[in-house]
């Protein structure tokens, strides 16, 4: 029966970065730098808050786009935080994780044929969605300027068919971010068309130097934030995210959303409640230890003479590694087999991260300094 498959299915493919992590998962004595996922654990208000609504019986539907006092929460966070404007009542929805966001979004704005514009690298979770909507990816090529889409790199990749821009920023994999100056330079390209731009924040907490800018400030009205606890809050598990866009566009998003999952776990957003309002700053305590644990990894892959662009959010490290004559997948591979250190291969990124291999520092010290002392015996051996 597997002919009868929708054929856009049979045409995606399983996350790359899943799909390495599955095969080295039986090797022996590996430390695993794949996966971004917060090493912490969720905080324990926030946890207390998800087992009294447990107790309470708080177990059935709540409204589709979530509970009211969630998304005045919601709210209040992004404007107190990003200074961004919401109304709980009709412009804020919380989905199943951002990634049921990033869904929800591109079935309600793509038709067949339109094109969405993706910086490259980039999270391999955009294209399959892209597809399944009947949109097509286009890549642009960022690695000339350090991982950053600009303006001017944009202008000509911008065609009538194109509906939608992706601003994932801070960035997977690379964990580069933009200033309010470069964001305020692709807005003015974009204002005033009919394109829609898809600001992925999920990362906003996790900026180390300065603070977050998001583009909806620029232009708002064609923006699509979306956001969610999986990092800010190591809430991987808990699925909890939000689309924040207009009204006019969120009452459509609402209707996907309503028919996809009626609503996010009732469970969940009581514990996200408690996140956004007593654990609002929670992110803090673990930024610093990221950036303590990026300085090291950073310093220790500069020794190595790694030619590595140093980022401001995220938890992610994305090292150049084509002066080993390798690809990516084949170094990534080697480094498995002979120094028992996993990273993930650029190659899942796109074409584009292609000579690269991608780190997540989400893993604590000791584990990284294992890690590196194995990584730079092996390059040693290497050269």
């Amino acid at each position: 029966m597997e002919h009868l498959v929708n054929s856009k299915v049979k045409q995606i493919e399983l996350s790359g970065i899943r799909k390495f992590f599955n095969l080295v998962a039986d090797y022996e004595d590996v430390i695993s730098l794949t996966i971004g996922q917060p090493d912490f654990p969720t905080p324990e208000h926030v946890k207390v808050a998800g087992m009294k609504a447990i107790d309470e019986n708080f177990t059935t539907y709540t409204h589709n786009a979530g509970l009211i006092e969630l998304r005045e929460a919601a709210s209040q966070f992004v404007n107190k935080k990003y200074g961004l404007t919401y109304s709980p009542n009709n412009e804020i929805i919380t989905t199943v994780g951002a990634s049921q966001a990033i869904d929800c979004a591109f079935r309600t704005i793509l038709e067949t044929g339109s094109e969405v514009i993706l910086p490259s690298p980039v999270y391999p979770g955009y294209e399959p969605l892209i597809k399944l909507a009947g949109g097509t990816p286009v890549y642009v090529d960022t690695t000339k300027t350090d991982f950053k889409l600009t303006a001017e790199l944009l202008a000509p990749y911008i065609t009538e068919k194109t509906r939608c821009i992706v601003l994932p920023y801070p960035s997977n994999p690379t964990g580069v971010t933009l200033t309010d100056v470069e964001l305020s330079g692709i807005a003015d390209l974009v204002r005033g068309k009919d394109i829609f731009v898809l600001s992925d924040e999920i990362y906003s907490e996790l900026v180390y130097e300065g603070t977050h800018h998001s583009i909806a400030k620029h232009i708002w009205e064609q923006t699509i934030v979306i956001n969610g606890l999986s990092k800010s809050h190591s809430m991987t598990g808990w699925r909890v995210g939000f689309v924040f866009a207009p009204e006019a566009i969120a009452k459509h998003l609402l209707k996907v959303h309503q028919y996809n999952v009626s609503c996010a776990t009732s469970i969940s957003q009581k514990a996200a409640l408690e996140a956004l309002t007593i654990g609002m700053d929670d992110a803090n305590a673990m930024k610093h230890s990221y950036q303590e644990r990026l300085d090291y990894v950073y310093d220790r892959l500069i020794r190595m003479r790694f030619d590595v662009v140093k980022p401001n959010g995220a938890f992610y490290l994305f090292p150049n590694i084509s002066q080993f004559k390798q690809s990516s997948f084949d170094f990534a591979l080697s480094l498995v087999k002979n120094a028992g250190v996993a990273l993930v291969p650029g190659s899942a990124f796109s074409e584009y991260g292609e000579g690269y291999v991608r780190l997540s520092y989400a893993y604590s010290m000791d584990q990284l300094k294992i890690a590196m002392d194995r990584m730079e015996n092996y390059v040693t051996n290497l050269s």
